[in-house]
């Protein structure tokens, strides 16, 4: 498995694909005249974390998971972003962050003991490829796509091209 390949080109185009949401988001409210604000108190039941949330934990995600598998120190950013153009930003760091971590970093990463730290809990434990395969990718696509099912049920015109990206 090339552990690169499969995550850092992944993350960042997912990410691009969450900022060209969020701006038809923000191009929408201005279309039908109300403060895009509105957008950023949206969840999907009442006990689920809103928007900012779904974006912030999609970020971590991708910061963690790149820097987990090159054995670095994962970055920690403030979650404060309060408008959708912070959030525009914060991908847009987040997306700098993961590709300026290299293949030769990352790659040969399928066996190295990755620690995920728990509130008040053991970590979890991994070896690099099960934690890719069964924890980070799936985690970070969870959120990424909470996040287009909050805009689409908010009626932003998004479709499944708009999630999937253009073909290379």
């Amino acid at each position: 498995m090339d552990m690169y390949a499969a995550t850092v080109p992944v993350f960042d185009r997912t990410l691009a694909s969450m900022q060209n949401w969020i701006r038809i988001a923000r191009d929408h409210a201005k279309a039908k005249g109300f403060d895009e604000s509105v957008y950023l108190t949206l969840r999907l039941a009442p006990d689920m974390l809103p928007l900012p949330r779904q974006i912030q934990i999609a970020s971590d995600a991708a910061k963690s998971g790149a820097a987990r598998l090159a054995g670095l120190e994962v970055p920690s950013w403030p979650d404060d972003e309060a408008t959708l153009d912070d959030l525009i930003a914060r991908i847009q760091k987040t997306r700098d962050f993961v590709k300026s971590v290299s293949a030769e970093q990352i790659n040969g990463s399928e066996t190295r003991a990755i620690s995920v730290p728990r509130r008040d809990k053991e970590p979890y434990k991994f070896e690099g490829q099960d934690f890719v395969r069964f924890f980070n990718l799936p985690n970070f696509y969870f959120h990424a796509t909470t996040l287009y099912a909050l805009l689409r049920h908010a009626g932003v015109p998004i479709g499944k091209m708009d999630f999937l990206g253009q073909p290379k």
